[in-house]
C-alpha cells in the first residue's frame, strides 16, 4: 500500500461510506469514485456529483469474485472469466440480484462487476463494500490519474484517498455470454484471446 495513505485514512473513507457520503480512491486504472452501492441515496449523489445521466449504468465494486456472488448471478463461463481476469482492469457485465437498486443499472437486469487491482482500492473494499465503481470525474472530463487532476467532482467527496498515480487506460468492458467487449481499456487483447478460446 503507498505510505501516503494510511489506515487511518482508510477508516475514515470507509466510515464516510457507511455514512452515505463519497470518497475517491485510486485503482489501477483511473481514480474512482466510490459510494455504498447498495444505497440508492448514496447512488443518486455518485450520479448527481458527476453529472451523469440516469439511464447510464454504474458498475459495482467488490473485493473478490466470491464477494460479487453475493450481488450478482454469473454464468459458468462468466465466473471462469471472472476468476481469470480479476482482480484486474476488466469490467464483466453479469446478471444482478434484486436487492441492488434499481438506480445503481439504470433498471437494467445486468451490473458491471469490476474488482480493481489496486492495494489502496482494495484495502477499502475489504472494510465496505460493493461501492460504485466510476470514474472520479464529471460526465465528459478526462478521467484523472493522480490526484491533481480530479476534476470538481472532489468537491462532493468526503475523503480523497492518495493512492499516487494510476495506470490511466480505463478497464475493459465485457459481456461475456454475448462475446462482445463493449470498451476496449486495459488487457483488451488478453480479453478477446480468452473469449475466442472458450
Amino acid at each position: 500500500m503507498s505510505d501516503d495513505v494510511d489506515t487511518a485514512a482508510l477508516d475514515r473513507a470507509a466510515e464516510a461510506v457507511r455514512a452515505g457520503k463519497l470518497v475517491v480512491y485510486p485503482t489501477e486504472t483511473v481514480y474512482g469514485l466510490a459510494g455504498d452501492a447498495t444505497d440508492p441515496d448514496a447512488i443518486e449523489r455518485v450520479f448527481e456529483a458527476k453529472g451523469r445521466a440516469r439511464d447510464k449504468p454504474i458498475s459495482l465494486a467488490v473485493p473478490d469474485v466470491g464477494a460479487a456472488l453475493a450481488y450478482t448471478c454469473p454464468t459458468e463461463r462468466e465466473e471462469r472469466f471472472m476468476r481469470e481476469f480479476l482482480p484486474g482492469p476488466v469490467t464483466v457485465v453479469v446478471d444482478r440480484w434484486e436487492m441492488l437498486p434499481d438506480g445503481l443499472t439504470g433498471g437494467k437486469p445486468r451490473v458491471g462487476i469490476r474488482i480493481p487491482d489496486h492495494p489502496v482500492a482494495l484495502a477499502l473494499l475489504d472494510r465496505v463494500a460493493p461501492l460504485t465503481a466510476t470514474s472520479a470525474n464529471v460526465s465528459g472530463n478526462p478521467s484523472a490519474t493522480t490526484v491533481a487532476e480530479l476534476d470538481a467532482v472532489t468537491d462532493r467527496a468526503a475523503v480523497v484517498l492518495d493512492g499516487g498515480e494510476t495506470g490511466g487506460t480505463g478497464s475493459t468492458v465485457v459481456d461475456v455470454d454475448a462475446g462482445t467487449i463493449h470498451r476496449r481499456g486495459a488487457n483488451a487483447d488478453a480479453v478477446e484471446a480468452w473469449l475466442d478460446e472458450h
